[in-house]
């Protein structure tokens, strides 16, 4: 077990990694280029809007077991909540029809059975369409390995894995799809249950990490980009880290994580592949109280937004892979998805509430299968050098619980592995 590991980049997948080794007792020092701790994953203050805001909303379920293992292991259990039962609501704007699917908590999914439970419009038989895809292979995309049509998929399967994978799902890759219902299926019903961070995702996972880590004794250094990574090739170690202010050997017994974007690692390590092919995320913020009882979150079908989030003070929606708005003038995006928001809540179009709107165009990387390949594992080819980031061989999309699985395996496998001797 090294002594001593440096965790380069403190968005999630760091300050996880930094985290679990600190509680084993492994020594950190951190380091983040940028001013601030979280990456994509934190809050910020937006001046113009006059509110604390999240980089993005993001979807969380109750089957997240890293997700939910991280907030316990820096005591912010409490700051992700959920509805009691298991379900989402639903409103297809160009019907004007609501529903809700409403799971069952146990692993025998009786609600495909209830007409009150189900997706309106569909038979049981139809969920049975789902069973090819618990057998998807690698390189194959999701319809080619299941049906992608019907009732079914329009007004359940395409929202979900759309928001999943961030990309179109008939050409994403089945075998990610599979994994992500495979790990809800194992957990149960109750796994459907989607979970908020009430306060902000600063709050749930960013600040309690930070704190847990300075009282630890971990160093922290932001504003510290690393420029170059020093390699002894003989002795396949990393030897040295030279940021822009300085140098830092790295001792013998000391071990290295970089958890930066996949950009930033292909200039730092030789010969690396990663994803080279990105998918956006737009968020659109409303300064506006949501109406009393309004289900959170809401999936939102045929309109330009995709899914509805409310908080205190704020409605929020967001548009998941997408490229086709993002040279739409701020404003008029904000007046569409406006439309779909008041439509949903209730409230009148023609008022428009003070807005923002949030593009982040390299959200994820493209969830489809010639990406998928190219997702290096956690390993390296020197020995005290662990990647760990959503876009790491995970299994998994990009996503929250993503990029807290890679976390946990860059550190068990630095905590477990003799790498002296690999």
């Amino acid at each position: 077990m090294p002594r001593l590991v440096h965790v380069i980049g403190a968005g999630l997948a760091g300050l996880a990694t930094a985290v679990r080794l600190q509680r084993r007792g492994v020594q950190i020092a951190l380091y983040e280029a940028a001013g601030q701790a979280g990456g994509r994953c934190r809050s910020y203050y937006d001046s113009a809007f006059g509110a604390t805001l999240d980089c993005g909303n993001h979807l969380m379920l109750a089957s997240h077991a890293n997700t939910l293992a991280y907030t316990r292991a820096i005591g912010a259990a409490d700051a992700l909540v959920s509805p009691a039962d298991p379900g989402f609501a639903f409103m297809d704007l160009a019907a004007r029809a609501r529903w809700t699917v409403r799971f069952s908590r146990s692993r025998v999914p009786f609600w495909i059975g209830d007409t009150n439970a189900r997706v309106p419009g569909t038979k049981t038989v139809d969920y049975l369409g789902l069973l090819p895809l618990l057998f998807a292979k690698p390189g194959r995309t999701l319809a080619q390995v299941m049906r992608c049509n019907g009732t079914l998929w329009d007004r359940l399967l395409h929202p979900l894995f759309l928001a999943g994978l961030n990309v179109e799902p008939r050409v994403a890759s089945g075998e990610l799809a599979a994994n992500m219902l495979r790990d809800a299926l194992v957990a149960g019903g109750d796994a459907f249950r989607p979970l908020v961070a009430k306060s902000g995702l600063s709050s749930a996972f960013v600040d309690p990490a930070l704190r847990m880590l300075q009282h630890g004794g971990a160093a922290i250094r932001l504003k510290s980009p690393l420029v170059e990574i020093v390699y002894d090739d003989a002795a396949r170690r990393v030897v040295a880290l030279d940021f822009a202010n300085g140098r830092v050997v790295v001792g013998a017994d000391e071990s290295v994580v970089l958890a930066v974007p996949p950009e930033a690692a292909q200039t730092l390590v030789p010969a690396i592949q990663t994803p080279q092919r990105f998918t956006s995320i737009v968020s659109v913020h409303f300064a506006i109280e949501p109406p009393h009882g309004l289900a959170s979150p809401m999936i939102l079908l045929n309109g330009t937004a995709g899914w509805l989030f409310a908080a205190p003070g704020r409605l929020s929606a967001t548009i998941h892979d997408a490229h086709a708005v993002l040279d739409v003038p701020p404003e008029t995006l904000a007046r569409k998805v406006w439309a779909n928001v008041a439509e949903a809540a209730s409230l009148p179009v023609d008022r428009l509430p003070p807005w923002q709107v949030v593009q982040t165009p390299r959200a994820t990387f493209a969830a489809v299968p010639d990406e998928e390949l190219r997702r290096p594992a956690t390993r390296t080819r020197w020995n005290n050098l662990m990647l760990a980031g959503d876009w790491t061989a995970t299994g998994l999309p990009a996503t929250i619980e993503g990029a807290l699985r890679s976390a946990r395996k860059a550190a068990d496998l630095l905590l477990t592995e003799n790498m002296e001797h690999r």
